[in-house]
């Protein structure tokens, strides 16, 4: 039944929160923010028309904590809730809460929630659905058993969290004397994360790629996708790295994973946005690996290779309205970046703090989805993904290029990010020739060390503290516009632009 939505509650932070309030407020509809403590000054909280404290300073005092998000909901008047992606997301019980209190759920009903949310369900559900799976065996807690159960498997073999997912509860397992230390880890960690310790075993894809498909449906039984992602540039399981359309796919291959997609979210009555993810093996054969009920990180390579906004889609299915009848193709390529505060010099270790200085660059066929700006100061508590870029071209050298000259051009002072990592990636020839599986950062980069030891940062904050003396190398004073032309190491790295946000 057809609903509108007048005022929307974000049920989440940072640059998420801002985007949906973004395609919202062009929507005509209102929007309210809630924050965790160490998020008051956050951009989110300025972004929408109100803003509502949930008190506490970790996840599970506020972003987590349902009965306080459903009273802000309530005090502030709004009608729909979205989640965004991290946090509820992927709560069955989150959704059915929403909807009991009145509200509209912009997502998946609970129902298909739950039966993707648990990944033993799941891959049921894909093979009665006639998508391939991979082998796989229960953990029955009898040591031999589990061990014999394995071999025929064949090793390597892949502990997994039932529940859950983003790489937690994960251990690849090369012999039978490692099985068993492997199944305790996962499980105290998919204890500790999801609340759920249950794991089984999966055959493990050496040389693997990650390829997802974006599916969409709506309230009347239509179900669509938007083509694939390449994510197999991932550190740990975490993807740092997505593109649009893959450089390794085929029609032909692109057709069946998609078909398979549309099958499985139509076996389940899908409404929204959600992605169906595969494993590929060298030989082109793809398995289901799981199935994401929400919008995903990488959502916007996919909203410039077909120009649609996938937020908007989400807000109008929730309002009961109708999806194409067949989805836009695919035009050009899209490749996005995650910029994280942590130091990939040092073990990736996190690296938070105040941001002293940030510009964010821009250009043609360049987006920057973030929510930094000066003297903001990074929380600890939360993920450590601080902003995203993307870039589009008519092809995918020319994106690649696009994407080396914004990060040269996106300084973030204060503290260290992967931004020299990520460049260091993208210049190489393995990218060019597309030739990253998803262990390949953790097999070959993980004593990463950058080339030239000149700091990144230190460059930038040379060129922010010109800029903020209004000095140039000849001791004039430059004042207003002018002081965007001060020289300074980044001329001929492109787009450079000081004294404004983006």
């Amino acid at each position: 039944m057809a609903r509108p939505i007048r005022k929307l509650l974000i049920a989440n932070r940072s640059e998420i929160a801002c985007r949906i309030a973004q395609t919202a407020r062009e929507m005509g509809i209102a929007t309210v923010a809630v924050y965790a403590e160490p998020d008051a000054g956050g951009e989110h909280v300025r972004a929408c028309d109100q803003a509502l404290a949930l008190g506490g300073a970790s996840s599970s005092e506020s972003y987590l904590d349902i009965d306080k998000l459903l009273a802000a909901a309530r005090d502030s008047g709004a009608d729909a809730v979205h989640p965004g992606y991290g946090f509820l997301a992927e709560r069955a019980d989150f959704a059915a809460a929403v909807e009991a209190a009145g509200l509209t759920f912009v997502g998946p009903t609970a129902a298909s929630i739950d039966a993707m949310g648990d990944k033993i369900r799941a891959r049921a559900a894909a093979e009665a659905s006639g998508v391939p799976v991979l082998p796989s065996a229960p953990v029955t807690g009898d040591g031999e058993r589990d061990r014999s159960a394995a071999g025929k498997l064949g090793f390597p073999v892949l502990v997994k969290a039932a529940a859950g997912g983003g790489g937690r509860g994960m251990r690849r397992v090369d012999d039978a004397a490692a099985l068993s230390e492997a199944i305790a880890s996962a499980q105290r960690e998919a204890g500790s994360s999801f609340g759920d310790d249950r794991v089984y075993i999966e055959k493990f894809v050496v040389g693997p790629r990650h390829i997802e498909i974006q599916v969409f449906g709506d309230t009347h039984g239509h179900v669509v996708h938007l083509g694939e992602r390449e994510c197999s540039v991932q550190r740990r399981h975490q993807k740092i790295i997505e593109e649009a359309p893959s450089p390794v796919v085929a029609a032909q291959m692109r057709t069946s994973m998609g078909k398979a997609a549309v099958d499985l979210a139509a076996s389940i009555g899908y409404r929204g946005a959600g992605t169906v993810e595969f494993v590929v093996a060298p030989d082109g054969q793809f398995y289901f690996l799981e199935m994401n009920t929400r919008l995903q990180v990488e959502h916007a390579v996919t909203e410039a290779v077909t120009n649609t906004d996938l937020v908007r889609w989400q807000l109008e299915v929730a309002m009961g309205g109708h999806l194409p009848e067949k989805a836009p193709s695919a035009r050009g390529h899209a490749i996005e970046c995650r910029i994280c505060a942590e130091d990939p010099a040092n073990g990736f270790l996190p690296s938070a703090g105040r941001v002293r200085r940030v510009d964010h660059p821009r250009g043609v066929g360049i987006r920057v989805d973030s929510a930094l700006r000066d003297e903001w100061n990074v929380p600890v508590q939360f993920d450590s993904m601080l902003a995203k870029v993307i870039a589009w071209a008519p092809d995918r050298a020319q994106a690649t290029r696009r994407m080396i000259a914004a990060l040269e051009a996106f300084p973030i002072l204060g503290f260290t990010t992967n931004t020299a990592f990520l460049l260091e990636l993208l210049r190489s020839e393995r990218f060019a020739r597309a030739e990253f599986f998803t262990t390949t950062l953790d097999a070959e980069f993980a004593a990463w060390k950058p080339a030239d030891e000149t700091s990144f940062d230190v460059a930038a904050a040379a060129v922010a503290m010109l800029v903020r003396s209004g000095r140039t190398r000849g001791g004039a004073t430059v004042k207003g516009a002018a002081a965007s032309r001060i020289a300074g190491p980044w001329e001929t790295l492109g787009a450079w632009r000081v004294g404004g946000r983006a």
